[in-house]
C-alpha cells in the first residue's frame, strides 16, 4: 500500500516511526498504568490488551493510509509513547493524539512529537482538517493542544464519555 504520510519522520531527540514488534513491552509501560489511561481506555489493559491496541494502531495504516507513530528516544531507542493521526470509524475527523509513560512527562516530548506530526500533516494532508479528542478534566493535553495553537470548538459525547474537540490550524 502507498502511505499518504512519510512511514517514518524525526525531530531533535525523537524518531517518530511505525511500530515494531517488540515495541509493545516498552508501550505496555503507558497502557498498563490506571493513571495514564483514565481518560482514553478507562482502565490499566493487560500485556495481551496492550499488544491487541498496538496492532490496531498498525493496522490503522493499511485502512487509512496514515496512523500513530512510536515515539522512540534517540539516545536510548526506548520507546516512550504514541503520537501520530488517528482515525478509527467512531470518530468524528482524524485526531492528532498524544500519550507519553509517565516518566517521561514534563520533558517536552509530546510536544515536539505533536508539533512535528502537524507539520507533516500540513505538509502531506494539507486539505485534511485535524482535531484532538480531550476528555474536559484531562488539564495537561487541553493545554498542550492550546500551546500547539488549537481552540476548543465543542463538547462532544464519544461511546457515551465527554470530551472535548480541540481544532488544529
Amino acid at each position: 500500500m502507498k502511505y499518504k504520510i512519510p512511514v517514518a519522520i524525526d525531530s531533535d531527540r525523537l524518531i517518530l516511526r511505525m511500530f515494531k514488534h517488540a515495541d509493545w513491552k516498552d508501550i505496555h509501560g503507558y497502557y498498563s498504568d490506571e493513571d495514564s489511561v483514565k481518560y482514553t481506555m478507562g482502565r490499566a489493559q493487560t500485556e495481551s490488551e496492550t499488544w491487541r491496541v498496538m496492532a490496531s494502531m498498525v493496522g490503522h495504516w493499511n485502512l487509512r493510509g496514515f496512523g500513530p507513530y512510536a515515539l522512540e528516544l534517540k539516545e536510548s531507542g526506548n520507546v516512550i509513547g504514541v503520537t501520530g493521526l488517528w482515525y478509527p470509524g467512531d470518530w468524528p475527523e482524524p485526531e492528532i493524539k498524544w500519550a507519553l509513560i509517565t516518566a517521561y512527562r514534563g520533558k517536552g516530548y509530546a510536544s515536539e512529537a505533536a508539533r512535528r506530526v502537524k507539520r507533516m500533516a500540513q505538509d502531506h494532508l494539507a486539505d485534511t482538517p485535524l482535531i484532538s479528542l480531550i476528555h474536559p478534566d484531562n488539564t495537561p493535553s487541553i493545554q498542550l493542544a492550546l500551546a500547539l495553537g488549537c481552540t476548543f470548538e465543542r463538547e462532544y459525547q464519544l461511546k457515551g464519555n465527554p470530551c472535548h474537540i480541540y481544532r488544529h490550524h
